[in-house]
């Protein structure tokens, strides 16, 4: 390679360099109350009810109140913690009130309706809140596999579920919202 040709193959990493270093990370999607408790200029208090376990997933009830304004909002939070070699991570997921009653309907319809039957071809049946959350099931050698994910973009976030626990997650939806 002659000087003038590696002096281009340079300056053009640099530039990919220069334009990776300038474009925006991928941020967290977030739930409405998230984004009303991260607001800036706000005295936030946050109250954690505890409602339950399923599998190794906390479940709770999130009370934010804005203490200057006096609004308040309440979320659902799923919590798990996922142990590695050298550290514990925490995975968590918040859905606001407005996706609770859909997450429960879609539990309906996956025991139901969908569960009932295995179809021939894979399939994929999934419910995802705003921010990220999403819960499902899954055609695997024949037999459905249900899920949670706490976590959008991250495979550590599972909670894997068998159809039994299904009924339990909907009976902590049912004690979460009426606590709202």
């Amino acid at each position: 390679m002659n000087k003038k040709n590696l002096l281009i193959a340079v300056a053009a990493l640099l530039f990919s360099i220069q334009i990776q270093a300038q474009a925006p990370a991928k941020e967290k999607e977030q739930s409405n109350a998230e984004v009303f408790s991260s607001k800036a200029g706000t005295l936030m208090q946050k109250e954690f009810v505890e409602i339950g376990t399923l599998k190794k997933a906390k479940v709770q009830v999130l009370y934010y109140t804005d203490l200057i304004s006096n609004m308040k909002k309440s979320a659902l939070k799923f919590e798990l913690e996922v142990a590695s070699t050298y550290s514990t991570d925490t995975k968590v997921a918040v859905l606001d009130v407005d996706e609770i009653d859909g997450l429960m309907k879609s539990i309906k319809l996956m025991q139901d309706k969908v569960m009932v039957t295995v179809p021939t071809n894979y399939t994929e049946v999934y419910y995802r809140s705003r921010g990220g959350f999403e819960g499902g099931c899954f055609t695997s050698k024949g037999a459905w596999s249900s899920y949670l994910k706490l976590e959008r973009f991250d495979g550590k976030s599972y909670v894997w579920l068998e159809a039994a626990d299904l009924t339990t997650l909907y009976g902590l939806l049912e004690q979460a919202k009426a606590k709202m």
